[in-house]
């Protein structure tokens, strides 16, 4: 009876895994995933309006290519040490936080047992039940810090994120991101390396905007007509300075 009183109320943004079941949602908590969305939607958005401002002063390919390549390695390197940064202290006032239910569990165990019945009671579970189900959880000191942690604090104690996966996913989504549209400064240069640049960064910003949407479950055609209207508003104003200072002479 408790334990399907607590499955018919689970607490928004919580996922309760029986043991021997798998669970079905993916996990989004250790930061890789938002890491990666944030890494190549700027990669793509930084060199389009890089490449295209500079494009739009001057159209030669050694200058387009050396200012495409200087914001691909500055931006990867930017995002990396941004999450990395990031995601660490976010990992730290978690662990923080976990280190406090800890002690609370061992200096006062009467009380989180307390405690812990309180929140079953706000669920449903009638007070008999909830302090039988508590004072089972608070047996095993492990199982109770998970149980506390995950119904006060709203997550799991090992997964407070991963500071280098998150910064090694957006090193290189960033860089994969930024290396699109400077792909035909390689092999072409002006109005034809531009439109192949516009093309290129278009449809990959498209494509990441429904991408995402399909992970989110919203309206994917919104989703990557939004991405396609920052990335576009970004571009031309980028390209409009580079046209209006321009730097004729530079070869």
């Amino acid at each position: 009876m408790a334990e399907s009183a607590l499955k018919r109320q689970p607490q928004a943004g919580e996922h309760h895994h029986p043991q021997g079941v798998v669970p079905h949602h993916r996990d989004v908590q250790g930061g890789a995933a938002r890491a990666a969305v944030f890494g190549i939607s700027d990669g793509l958005l930084t060199n389009i309006s890089l490449i295209l401002g500079v494009s739009g002063a001057s159209t030669s390919p050694s200058v387009v290519r050396l200012a495409g390549l200087a914001g691909l390695v500055a931006g990867a390197f930017s995002m990396a040490a941004g999450e990395y940064v990031s995601v660490s202290a976010q990992s730290e006032l978690l662990q923080r936080e976990v280190d406090v239910e800890r002690r609370e569990i061992e200096r006062h165990p009467e009380a989180e047992t307390r405690e812990l019945a309180t929140v079953f009671r706000r669920r449903g579970v009638d007070d008999a039940d909830a302090q039988r189900l508590a004072a089972a959880i608070m047996k095993d000191p492990e199982v109770a810090l998970e149980v506390h942690t995950r119904e006060e604090l709203g997550f799991s104690p090992g997964r407070t994120g991963s500071p280098r996966q998150a910064a090694l996913s957006s090193f290189v989504t960033f860089a994969v991101g930024a290396v699109i549209p400077l792909l035909p400064w390689f092999f072409t240069g002006g109005t034809l390396a531009v439109g192949i640049s516009i093309a290129l960064g278009f449809v990959s910003v498209f494509a990441v905007g429904w991408t995402v949407a399909v992970f989110t479950g919203r309206s994917r055609m919104r989703s990557a007509v939004r991405q396609l209207f920052f990335a576009a508003v970004a571009a031309s104003v980028a390209y409009g300075v580079g046209r209006l200072v321009g730097v004729s002479g530079v070869v």
